[in-house]
């Protein structure tokens, strides 16, 4: 399963460096458009996801370099990170 989560990471990384050339040197008319709005619908579903696990990332050692990871891989990224022990759980 691990194999899948890294080729979706995989996938997301080179749609990103699409959107990132395509600032660059813009795709033909109806590409341009239609590259520019799913990155920025991308990008806003990845910072909403920030926001919803927030809470579990806070916890973990380097969060910072976790929501990084969120914001450009999403929830490939979210797949990954181990979950909380039931202790964990009943203690929070």
């Amino acid at each position: 399963m691990k194999v899948l989560w890294g080729l979706g990471k995989v996938l997301t990384l080179v749609f990103w460096l699409v959107v990132l050339v395509n600032l660059v040197h813009p795709l033909i008319n109806p590409f341009r458009v239609l590259v520019d709005l799913a990155g920025s619908m991308l990008l806003l579903t990845h910072l909403l996801e920030i926001m919803l696990f927030n809470g579990s990332v806070q916890e973990r050692a380097r969060p910072w370099r976790d929501r990084l990871q969120i914001l450009v891989f999403g929830m490939f990224h979210l797949q990954v990170l181990p979950l909380p022990n039931r202790e964990e759980r009943q203690h929070a």
